[in-house]
């Protein structure tokens, strides 16, 4: 890989046991071949397929994760707050009302480039949360302040489409990458906005592939035919590795190419 280019790798939801063994199994030998400075991964799914726990972090941080995002489901463990609070690498969704625990942006030096990863939220078909436009400004300001030389690579975990595009639009020029997750599907839309800042709508899923989204297929067809909420249980057997690489000239800031990937590794 050129010198001159800097390389981040990042990872769709990580889910259940069968994503975590994707990533063990897949995710070192894809860093060194890309020449990734910097692996960001999603791991609200990563226990039991809702929520993270102390063990998953541990796992994805072992991997070669060096900055763990979340999202909505990141709050359903009652371990969620006190490992918010103790866990440098864990963020959560920055545009959640103050005074929850946690923290929505991290600067992390990588092994030669400089990096800030924001986490937001979107608000259509999910809660009626902080304006992640808002707080993406703020914080993108706050970063360029703080952190002038810093790639910025921005989480967007997001049910719309439309918010998503939206959101890369409005910090085209200022971020780097904008990347959607949530959805589980992995978009083939990635492209290079006209300012520079480098945009997919969802990164897709880190998980069991004989599933609904990672969940076992079954019940969401029950679900589907009874419209009665069957309780939510993580599939099993071969899991696939899914996101993608940016490159991002280190001078201008701005996204130079993206590479998706979507690896499928025998876990069961």
């Amino acid at each position: 890989m050129a010198e001159s280019t800097a390389y981040a790798m990042m990872v769709g939801d990580v889910v259940g046991a069968p994503g975590l063994r994707a990533l063990f199994a897949q995710l070192p030998a894809l860093a060194r071949k890309s020449g990734a400075d910097l692996v960001v991964a999603n791991g609200e799914n990563a226990l039991k397929g809702f929520g993270i726990g102390e063990e998953e972090l541990r796992t994805m941080l072992a991997c070669g994760v060096s900055a763990v995002t979340t999202g909505n489901h990141v709050w359903e463990r009652k371990e969620a707050a006190e490992l918010l609070e103790k866990s440098a690498e864990l963020l959560r969704p920055a545009n959640y009302p103050p005074g929850l625990p946690g923290k929505g942006m991290l600067h992390v030096q990588g092994r030669s480039f400089e990096w800030v990863v924001i986490n937001l939220q979107g608000r259509e078909d999910l809660y009626p949360i902080d304006c992640p436009f808002q707080a993406a400004d703020e914080l993108v300001s706050k970063a360029r302040r703080d952190h002038p030389k810093a790639m910025i690579l921005v989480d967007f975990h997001a049910e719309s489409p439309e918010e998503k595009e939206a959101l890369a639009w409005h910090l085209d020029g200022k971020a780097s990458v904008v990347a959607g997750t949530h959805t589980h599907v992995q978009t083939a839309d990635e492209r290079i906005l006209p300012k520079g800042t480098g945009y997919i709508t969802d990164l897709g899923m880190s998980g069991p592939m004989d599933s609904v989204i990672g969940v076992k297929k079954e019940i969401c067809i029950k679900r589907s035919l009874t419209q009665i909420p069957y309780k939510m249980e993580t599939a099993e057997g071969e899991a696939s590795l899914s996101g993608a690489v940016f490159g991002i000239d280190p001078q201008t800031r701005k996204c130079v190419s993206i590479e998706r990937f979507y690896l499928a590794t025998v876990t069961a």
